[in-house]
């Protein structure tokens, strides 16, 4: 019984460290994104990797344009109507397979509070792990050159939920917006 429970625990601790709490971010630092009021979608606006029909979801990409559209206006762009935008939009959805080795030790030595010193055969069981982690990229490129301005990412470890619709517009809203959150840099 005190086995599968630490296995249980050591395997939510491993997986836990998987996930980044702060996005990583990167931008051009000679640009001037007080100049950038207004967007369009870069066609594709969602890129998958893999191009898995698993993974590809057209209602996912609505939720995720909806997402961007509601960020990028808080922060003062507007989506451009026509016209040349000031910043093109592009998004990944990139799912990964992934492995982690988890090593468990029985037996050993035991100390004076056993009632003296035991010395015992250690063994050490080591399992793998196999789990998906899904990273949300998006991607800001000037619209007059097309090079790269800003950039954003976030991994997350995938589960099998069994989210409804309106859950899983919510995530994803949530994780704009942490994408977002240090949009314009200072």
């Amino acid at each position: 019984m005190r086995a599968p429970l630490l296995l249980i625990c050591t395997l939510t601790v491993a997986l836990g460290g998987c996930q980044t709490e702060r996005p990583n971010r990167d931008y051009d630092t000679t640009r001037d994104f007080a100049a950038y009021r207004s967007w369009s979608w870069q066609e594709p606006a969602l890129q998958y990797r893999p191009d898995d029909p698993r993974v590809r979801s057209d209602l996912t990409e609505q939720r995720l344009r909806q997402a961007v559209a509601e960020q990028l206006d808080q922060r003062g762009l507007r989506q451009a109507q026509g016209g040349k935008p000031d910043l093109k939009v592009q998004a990944w959805l990139i799912v990964d397979n992934r492995q982690q080795q988890i090593t468990t030790s029985y037996g050993g030595p035991w100390g004076p509070a056993w009632g003296g010193p035991w010395i015992g055969q250690g063994w050490n069981e080591t399992r793998s792990v196999d789990y998906r982690v899904a990273t949300l990229q998006l991607d800001l490129l000037d619209g007059r050159d097309g090079k790269l301005v800003w950039r954003a990412s976030q991994e997350q470890v995938v589960t099998d939920d069994n989210a409804d619709p309106e859950q899983r517009a919510q995530k994803l809203r949530q994780a704009v917006a942490r994408l977002l959150q240090q949009y314009p840099p200072r």
